[in-house]
């Protein structure tokens, strides 16, 4: 069992787990008291991106070198359970922390940008908070749509299928870089430089943590990335 993630909660989960549990040592971890339940503890520069970190902890654990660019290995095959009406445009607007939100008003006016672009704002949710929200931003933007809850599978297929994506610091704004779509992430309260889009080709970070992307930032860099 290797536990990238360095907290208390998924250290113990790897300590009960069948077979020795490998983590972050002391100084690596998230949480330092984390690296008290795993049989193996190794160094990993805190300093580095999050995937980094993950590609040296797994090599680390099971005894070869990491090098070498990203490659994910992602495919979402097949037709989603949603049609929307291609093309289309990914907007997820949703994340863990509220610091992490993208302004609704700003989210309205780059929807408003895409569709007069003839691309179909899609947004997707997960909890009942997130639909509401999702809601307020479709009702301001012309054809925007906000499907029904589907399973993490058949976003990724709906990603697959966008024109582009744009997201908030959320692992759906991974997944869809990771699949190959042109993805923009926008980052208003954590650091794009540990946890932002990292090893795709078709992928941009904006902001910073306290500081919110404009609008016509987030515009100019998917002119960038079409």
């Amino acid at each position: 069992m290797i536990d990238t993630q360095g907290l208390l909660k998924s250290a113990l989960i790897a300590a009960l787990a069948d077979g020795p549990a490998h983590g972050y040592d002391r100084a690596s971890a998230r949480e330092p008291a984390a690296a008290r339940f795993y049989a193996h503890r190794h160094a990993v520069d805190t300093g580095l991106h999050a995937v980094e970190r993950n590609r040296r902890l797994a090599a680390a654990a099971l005894g070869y070198a990491a090098g070498g660019a990203c490659d994910y290995g992602l495919a979402a095959a097949g037709a989603p359970a949603f049609g929307a009406r291609e093309p289309y445009a990914l907007l997820l607007t949703m994340t863990s922390r509220d610091d992490k939100l993208w302004p609704e008003a700003h989210w309205r006016a780059l929807g408003a940008a895409l569709a007069s672009r003839g691309l179909q704002c899609v947004l997707p949710w997960g909890s009942q908070e997130e639909r509401m929200r999702a809601e307020r931003i479709a009702s301001a933007i012309e054809g925007a749509v906000v499907p029904p809850r589907m399973p993490l599978a058949d976003v990724a297929r709906l990603a697959a299928r966008a024109r582009c994506a744009v997201g908030v610091d959320t692992g759906l704004t991974h997944v869809a870089a990771a699949l190959g779509v042109p993805t923009l992430g926008l980052y208003c309260g954590s650091d794009p430089a540990l946890t932002g889009l990292y090893g795709a080709a078709r992928a941009c970070n904006l902001g910073a943590a306290g500081r919110i992307p404009e609008v016509s930032e987030a515009r100019a860099a998917l002119e960038g990335l079409a």
